[in-house]
């Protein structure tokens, strides 16, 4: 997002916090959060693709609405009114096509309008189906489950996102040769696909609550949240929606001052940052070994303030919205060991992979008939759940083994922690042995930390193996 469409939103935050209340904040909340899924969707150079990828997030948050309801849903009239809504909605935004000087909301012209009513309608009428195939809820929700995580292997595995961006260029009359992952830029999918599938499982466990639809599009789609997140439950999300809320000048300071820092940490410091930050470019033309350090220890600052910004503006936002958004990061650089980071950085994130990865992986293992030893139960979580979270960000070697680095880190800390504890039980220590070791294992923990960036930062495995080795005067 640029700084412009940031301030924008949160003037919008602001002035439906300030001025609208009660039912009315709810209903220009929902109408807000759909016109920003159009209007901040990037360009694209498939025809109309920028107008129908937002269309699918909002279709997908429907049917999910739709598969995941309870037998008898409460607020039957009012769930067809948001319905209308959100159909007005788009279909205006369609409209804005065919008004001249203010067109248009999203990047380019939208398609024709008899092609933006068919859409529609088809949408309407599958939800509805879902909506009454109550017999096959079981397998619409494995269903849905499956087609979320398709999607987002597409659009995280360059050559299959090349390969469907070059059958649309086909479709469209476009050159195929020209097919790229960029191509297929779907604004905030990442976010709201975590937020679907945590719905899907929660309503395959049977501990999801019943939604109004306008309540469940909010959460999915809320505007302050959809391109950085963090990962809210729709329990909690939906809780504070449905609180009334009136805007104080309290949470206009708290809010302002934490958006303005929000804003310099992105803007200022972690755009600076950026001059300086390894990337394939510096990595290639660096021979010097103090330089490659700088260029490491830039990139580890500029991903934590660029990250940390955006998050500080998403829930600032939130909170003039009467949204309590949950922290996402807890000063990570500053933790005594890994663990400890990692319950401190993108911490939603991990909660979610924690919550619907780990846990039922490892508790499935503890309760296997043959006994597994524990140290392996613990380094298959770790691994594959750290492996998942780096696929998360793009299915290459690299983002794998970023993930693979962090878990088997986690797992030496967890055995390590196991072995020391059973030796210093009992044992008192001075306080200036404390606070040495502490300060000992934060500085290990970041240069740990600081080095996996290497993995993360370059797209190609040897680059960063050059990258490692050379940090250490090898190979330059």
């Amino acid at each position: 997002m640029t700084i412009l469409q940031i301030l924008i939103l949160c003037l919008v935050a602001l002035l439906l916090g300030a001025f609208f209340h009660g039912r009315w904040r709810g209903w220009l909340l929902l109408v807000a959060s759909l016109a920003a899924v159009y209007w901040l969707q990037p360009f694209t150079p498939i025809p109309h693709l920028d107008f129908w990828l937002p269309g699918a997030s909002v279709a997908l948050t429907v049917f999910v609405w739709a598969v995941t309801r309870q037998e008898s849903p409460p607020a039957g009239r009012e769930n067809w009114i948001t319905a209308g809504v959100a159909a007005g909605v788009v279909l205006v935004i369609g409209l804005l096509r065919y008004l001249g000087p203010v067109c248009c909301l999203t990047p380019s012209r939208p398609p024709e309008l008899f092609q933006i009513l068919l859409a529609v309608s088809l949408s309407i009428g599958l939800a509805v189906l879902l909506w009454r195939s109550s017999r096959a809820r079981p397998v619409l929700l494995a269903g849905f489950l499956g087609l979320i995580l398709c999607v987002f292997v597409i659009l995280k595995t360059e050559p299959l996102a090349a390969w469907v961006s070059a059958g649309l260029r086909s479709l469209t009359g476009r050159s195929a040769a020209a097919a790229s992952l960029l191509d297929l830029r779907w604004l905030g999918f990442s976010y709201i696909a975590f937020r679907l599938l945590h719905v899907l499982r929660d309503r395959q466990s049977g501990r999801l609550p019943e939604f109004k639809l306008q309540e469940f599009i909010i959460y999915v789609l809320f505007f302050p949240t959809l391109t950085a997140g963090p990962i809210d439950r729709s329990q909690r999300f939906v809780q504070n929606l449905r609180k009334s809320f009136t805007l104080t000048s309290s949470d206009l300071l708290q809010s302002s001052q934490r958006i303005a820092w929000g804003f310099f940490k992105k803007f200022v410091l972690a755009d600076s940052l950026a001059v300086i930050a390894l990337n394939e470019a510096k990595a290639a033309q660096t021979t010097s070994t103090l330089w490659l350090w700088v260029l490491v220890y830039a990139y580890a600052l500029r991903i934590y303030l660029d990250f940390s910004g955006y998050t500080d503006i998403a829930i600032a936002a939130g909170q003039l919205l009467g949204i309590k958004l949950p922290e996402n990061f807890d000063r990570p650089y500053l933790k005594p060991n890994l663990t400890a980071f990692w319950n401190s950085w993108h911490v939603t994130l991990a909660q979610w992979f924690r919550a619907y990865f780990f846990n039922p992986l490892t508790r499935a293992m503890r309760s296997s008939k043959s006994p597994i030893p524990m140290p392996f139960i613990i380094l298959t979580g770790q691994l594959s759940t750290m492996a998942l979270i780096g696929l998360w960000h793009g299915v290459t070697w690299n983002f794998l083994i970023w993930g693979v680095w962090h878990g088997m880190g986690l797992f030496v800390h967890n055995r390590w922690a196991e072995f020391i504890k059973t030796r210093l039980a009992g044992m008192s220590q001075k306080s200036w042995v404390k606070h040495l070791s502490g300060a000992v294992s934060t500085f290990l923990t970041f240069q740990y930390v600081a080095l996996g960036w290497v993995w993360f930062a370059l797209p190609e495995p040897a680059q960063s193996w050059k990258v490692l080795i050379g940090l250490f005067g090898y190979g330059q």
